[in-house]
């Protein structure tokens, strides 16, 4: 038998064999690129061209995932000094109207009310980014959330100027003697922690700061804690979580309680 004629489609086995071939090559192809990229269960595709590319490895620009990442919203708001100058007694009255239903948590008479911050004599500036920032989801709390979402931007400025004018009230227990530990004093430079004055001073601090003195020691813990694990991510640029981060739980205890025993 000549090679002329064993290598024909005459030849009933070498037709066989090429046909067998055939069906494999495409039977591996359509598994290979169609059925096994659609049992995929990370992904779904918008149309087969999708799965062909997903298998080759090809980028696709219409496959969508069934798992989006969460947006994650970061504060914007932008103050400048002018927003907050003297309060206007309008502002006072409307601002104070409001601010009865948040006596309960933030009024002068706060006898354990250790989790909550004491807004009295706060910097207009502070509470105005604070009610925002819970307003645009920037900051999540199951009770602030739900209150200020229904808040316009005039409802937050009265607020904000109502607790700036009412008079700073003393700390739950206070203790001169408590001395300023090496993080609140000096700020670790090593680690890129400043000072806390640098933005925190009662006199001249940083536009949209609070102060802390007298503040709970619970509630200042709990927000470098929130702060260090991302949970709390309304500072803008960062800067509280870049500092929080390099701070050890004692570090933690001992500016929180320091702040908490200021007059």
């Amino acid at each position: 038998m000549s090679a002329e004629r064993l290598f024909t489609f005459r030849n009933p086995w070498f037709a066989a064999g090429v046909g067998i071939t055939g069906a494999m090559v495409v039977l591996s192809l359509v598994v290979g690129f169609v059925l096994l990229p659609y049992a995929t269960t990370s992904s779904q595709f918008a149309s087969l061209w999708d799965a062909i590319c997903s298998a080759a490895g090809v980028p696709r620009t219409s496959a969508v995932s069934e798992s989006p990442k969460p947006t994650i919203v970061t504060s914007d708001v932008v103050m400048d000094s002018q927003m907050f100058g003297a309060p206007d007694t309008r502002s006072v009255g409307r601002g104070a109207t409001l601010a009865m239903q948040c006596a309960i948590c933030h009024g002068s008479n706060r006898q354990g009310q250790v989790d909550t911050p004491n807004l009295e004599g706060q910097p207009a500036a502070a509470i105005y980014k604070q009610l925002r920032d819970f307003k645009a989801t920037a900051r999540a709390n199951a009770i602030m959330s739900p209150f200020a979402v229904k808040l316009s931007e005039q409802d937050m400025l009265d607020i904000a100027a109502y607790y700036s004018y009412l008079p700073r009230q003393p700390g739950s227990h206070p203790d001169s003697a408590v001395e300023a530990p090496p993080i609140v004093a000096r700020g670790m430079p090593m680690r890129n922690i400043p000072t806390c004055s640098s933005c925190h001073s009662t006199t001249s601090g940083k536009l949209g700061t609070p102060w802390l003195e007298g503040q709970s020691a619970v509630y200042i813990q709990a927000q470098l804690q929130a702060f260090a694990s991302g949970t709390r991510r309304n500072d803008i640029s960062q800067q509280m979580r870049n500092i929080a981060r390099h701070m050890t739980s004692q570090e933690m205890n001992e500016a929180a309680r320091y702040y908490a025993a200021r007059p």
